[in-house]
């Protein structure tokens, strides 16, 4: 089988078996007290509406036979000249934001180190020679990383949970902070299980005046056909030094988006899942218009867009994320921040906002 195929498949059944199944007999789990946990796996607040076309063996077959235009830029995407020099230059009083690609990014939190969902490997695959291939450039390299105060994953499909990232930094991160059930994946990554903190959703951990906030998202989880949504998914919130960054994680559009914003205020930063997104998973990833929708349910001062910019995971043009929630945040006066892959960004600093994907082939 094709090998593009193959890793279609792989999602698909993994969509399926969460669709199909059916309970029965669990034995007692740990995680059994949580509001999300129930017959074994864990559920999404909304329930799960329907995946539509994904959702049925037809709708994956059509998936699979599916061509694809334009959804990898055919001349290099920009990427900032980030190095240790311009990272340590950057003020340890206040908070900076690097995007490194699709939805992984570095936080420094008044001189701390911070990695959210790192990526920085070559495919996001079970395997190294198969699979969707970075077609953007990694601002940084592993080796090139500062010294990392922590790490923090919002859910464990391999775009977010890199087997070889994290095995890198297994002990060069001095802690990480995941969802229910994802400590046993990470300590089968290497990871000493004395770092790694499980919350559930709205539980938080404070760490030298760092407020960190597991909270809700619409999605599912699991890394093959037949452990859907036995961890834990969710969207998280950073609070520091007076100011709040929003991370969604992979999310459909859902009530949550007005409950964290009721429960937080005005956020400094918003960074909301903008690609990868189709017509047949309307349940676990948001259109454009919904990415503005959950914006302004969360009471936003600026809108980042992430999971996009990377890698080659949907049907619709490489540029076109980017390209619909420009138009659709300008028409709405919505502060937009599109940096490139790479670029510092100080949180409630003023900045010059620049369309980097046009022009691009």
């Amino acid at each position: 089988m094709h090998t593009k195929n193959l890793w279609c498949s792989t999602l698909i059944l993994s969509l399926l078996a969460g669709c199909m199944y059916s309970g029965g007999h669990v034995p007692e789990s740990p995680y059994a007290a949580s509001a999300q946990y129930a017959d074994g796996v864990f559920h999404n607040q909304d329930g799960f509406p329907g995946l539509g076309g994904a959702g049925s063996w037809r709708g994956g077959v059509r998936t699979l036979l599916r061509s694809k235009v334009d959804t990898k830029p055919k001349t290099d995407i920009p990427v900032w000249a980030l190095s240790a020099h311009v990272l340590d230059e950057l003020d340890d009083n206040v908070n900076h934001l690097v995007r490194l690609g699709h939805s992984s990014l570095l936080l420094k939190l008044r001189g701390k180190y911070w990695l959210v969902d790192p990526v920085l490997s070559q495919r996001t695959s079970p395997v190294r020679f198969a699979g969707p291939r970075r077609y953007s450039k990694s601002p940084l390299q592993l080796e090139e990383l500062p010294d990392i105060e922590g790490v923090v994953i919002s859910h464990d499909h391999y775009d977010h949970l890199d087997a070889p990232t994290i095995t890198f930094l297994a002990t060069r991160a001095r802690r990480y902070l995941v969802p229910l059930g994802l400590k046993a994946r990470l300590v089968g990554m290497g990871v000493p299980a004395e770092r790694i903190t499980e919350l559930d959703w709205w539980q938080s951990a404070t760490l030298d005046g760092l407020v960190i906030t597991a909270t809700p998202a619409q999605h599912f989880s699991g890394r093959g056909p037949w452990d859907t949504n036995r961890t834990l998914w969710a969207s998280w919130v950073f609070e520091s030094a007076g100011q709040r960054i929003f991370f969604s994680g992979d999310s459909g559009y859902f009530s949550g988006f007005r409950q964290i914003g009721q429960r937080f205020g005005a956020f400094d930063a918003v960074c909301i899942e903008n690609g990868a997104y189709d017509a047949a998973w309307p349940a676990i990833h948001m259109r454009p218009e919904e990415t503005i929708q959950a914006f302004l349910d969360l009471r936003g001062k600026v809108l980042v867009p992430v999971h996009n910019g990377a890698f080659d995971l949907a049907f619709h043009a490489w540029s076109e994320p980017l390209a619909a929630i420009a138009k659709l945040a300008e028409a709405q006066g919505i502060a937009l921040a599109t940096p490139q892959p790479g670029e510092p960004m100080t949180i409630g600093g003023a900045r010059v906002n620049l369309h980097w994907w046009e022009g691009i082939r």
